[in-house]
């Protein structure tokens, strides 16, 4: 399962990861979101220990959301090395989230 992170430890999880990080940025009431959880879910599960999967309420870490220029919900980012490396908007199929890892 993908865990739940924030602005105060988006810099530990995300930009000082070891491996490829994946991250979700969603919010409660947005149905794409909700949609896309179960895969987001999965890849995190199918991937365990060779990437990180979390997701950012944008609602509740607006400061991470504007950083990024997230302006619609779901985005995608992976992210290699602290840099940002890809980007997708909106509910993608599960092959198009695992091809931002690659």
């Amino acid at each position: 399962m993908s865990e739940v992170i924030n602005s105060a430890n988006f810099q530990e999880k995300v930009l000082d990861a070891k491996t490829p990080v994946l991250v979700d940025f969603y919010a409660t009431w947005c149905g794409p979101c909700k949609m896309m959880a179960p895969t987001v879910d999965e890849i995190a599960a199918e991937k365990a220990g060779e990437v990180a999967v979390y997701k950012i309420d944008i609602d509740e870490n607006p400061d991470i959301a504007q950083r990024y220029g997230v302006m619609s919900i779901p985005t995608f980012i992976s992210f290699e090395g602290g840099n940002l490396k890809k980007q997708v908007i909106g509910a993608q199929p599960k092959q198009a989230l695992l091809d931002l890892l690659s």
